[in-house]
């Protein structure tokens, strides 16, 4: 899919249909590691920002390649339900997280008030946490649930077979929900993490 700033709404987002989820109890718990081992449990269920972790792993910087941003309105858009803690109208935008020579490692999807995006994502063309970063913003994730599941449309796009895994949160700033964000990653991070 190319690159867009198209402000007309797309319906389209890359949800997992999911084999298993669980919510903030269980994020709060973690997994048994038997279902999810813990260097992945660290990414997923970790408050820290993953475009870092991404760098980390790889040693190589985490570009991103905007897909999608789009005026969804007053609706739901189909996300996870704390979407209503987004003040509306919302505007949806996804990406994909890759390293810098081309290998997709997580797709991820964030809705914004659309009369505050500006704010926050001065340079769209970059992650959110370097946005915010640069601004020194006071943030907390709050992280409330966890997937596991399929989709089509990401393993071609990782190139990589499913089942995976993810995850959606809140972003809060000054005591108020910024934005909610639901991510995706690839099981190609096997490669630094190690079997899920």
């Amino acid at each position: 899919m190319e690159p867009t700033n198209s402000l007309t709404l797309n319906t389209t987002w890359h949800a997992i249909d999911p084999i298993w989820e669980g919510g903030e109890a269980t994020v709060q718990a973690g997994l048994p590691h038997t279902q999810l081992a813990p260097a992945w449990q660290i990414l997923l269920l970790g408050d820290g920002s993953p475009t870092r972790h991404l760098k980390l792993l790889t040693g190589e910087k985490t570009e991103v390649d905007v897909i999608d941003m789009s005026l969804i309105g007053m609706a739901d858009d189909g996300a996870p339900q704390r979407i209503q803690a987004v003040p509306a109208p919302r505007l949806r935008r996804q990406v994909w997280l890759r390293t810098a020579s081309g290998q997709r490692l997580a797709y991820a999807v964030s809705w914004w008030d659309a009369s505050r995006v500006d704010e926050y994502l001065q340079n769209r063309s970059l992650p959110i946490w370097d946005n915010l970063a640069s601004l020194h913003s006071e943030l907390y994730r709050d992280i409330q649930g966890i997937h596991y599941g399929h989709c089509p449309a990401l393993e071609e796009a990782f190139k990589e077979q499913g089942p995976f895994w993810g995850r959606h949160y809140l972003f809060w700033h000054s005591g108020q929900p910024l934005t909610l964000i639901y991510e995706v990653f690839s099981p190609y991070l096997c490669k630094y993490l190690g079997k899920t």
